[in-house]
């Protein structure tokens, strides 16, 4: 499997190493992010690289659909074809819920969870032409409620339930969907940031090692895939009843 994959949050960290990795192995990479230098410059160096027309730099803010949906015609124009999505972008602020600013709280709302509603709105009839897959980063807080986490948490909590209930509506789209949920991983988001649950677990995997299992999610057959085993391994003492079997009977008392 090959072809066009847009990537938001690309211009460093996960984005910015499953870029690297996609366009290294043949695909067509779009590179989308706020960061415009960065993008132009991830661009240039895949040129080199990969070949001249392996990344598309496409500088926007998600949060706003317009641009995103804009990006998206641009770089899978003229087939009008998407083979993956794989939503990424992300912010992160830290501190007990009270603390923080309203305008943070928002800020977490609105580009972790708003802009992953709009993205997958605008990619998907290039996805539904291309029988595409999507994947989307959630986190190892998304499987409790974690304390300074808190909207984070639930926003990624959101990701996680929006990946559920995809993955078993557009299969008769023939589009299959993945979530992706690392632990701490060493990236700028977090670089500089201290919590108790962080200092715990520790940072202990790099964006290489989330974007080789964004690899395997985006053509493998699994809706979750859990990154790092302290993680997995919490999952497995936590979850008893199998993700298999929670899946089947939603999608039997869905309808689907």
């Amino acid at each position: 499997m090959s072809g066009n994959a847009f990537i938001t949050g690309a211009a460093s960290g996960i984005g910015r190493a499953t870029a690297r990795l996609f366009a290294a192995r043949g695909w067509r990479v779009g590179l989308a992010d706020r960061d415009a230098e960065g993008v132009h410059g991830l661009a240039r160096e895949l040129a080199a690289s990969a070949g001249g027309d392996r990344a598309v730099a496409l500088p926007l803010d998600v949060t706003d659909g317009a641009a995103v949906s804009a990006a998206l015609q641009e770089f899978c124009a003229p087939a009008g074809r998407l083979e993956l999505l794989v939503n990424n972008a992300g912010v992160l602020h830290i501190g007990p819920f009270e603390t923080m600013t309203l305008a943070q709280h928002r800020q977490l709302i609105d580009v972790n969870a708003r802009a992953v509603v709009e993205t997958l709105l605008a990619a998907f009839p290039l996805l539904q032409c291309a029988r595409g897959r999507v994947v989307n980063l959630s986190s190892a807080s998304a499987a409790y409620g974690t304390p300074d986490f808190a909207t984070y948490s639930a926003s990624k909590m959101f990701v996680r339930g929006l990946s559920e209930a995809l993955d078993i509506e557009w299969r008769r789209h023939g589009i299959r969907v993945a979530c992706v949920a690392p632990a701490f991983v060493a990236t700028p988001m977090i670089a500089g940031r201290h919590s108790r649950s962080m200092d715990r677990l520790g940072v202990r995997l790099e964006p290489e090692d989330v974007a080789a299992v964004i690899w395997r999610a985006a053509h493998g057959r699994r809706l979750a895939w859990h990154v790092g085993w302290r993680y997995r391994l919490l999952r497995l003492l936590s979850e008893p009843v199998p993700a298999t079997l929670k899946r089947a009977i939603v999608r039997r008392v869905a309808g689907y």
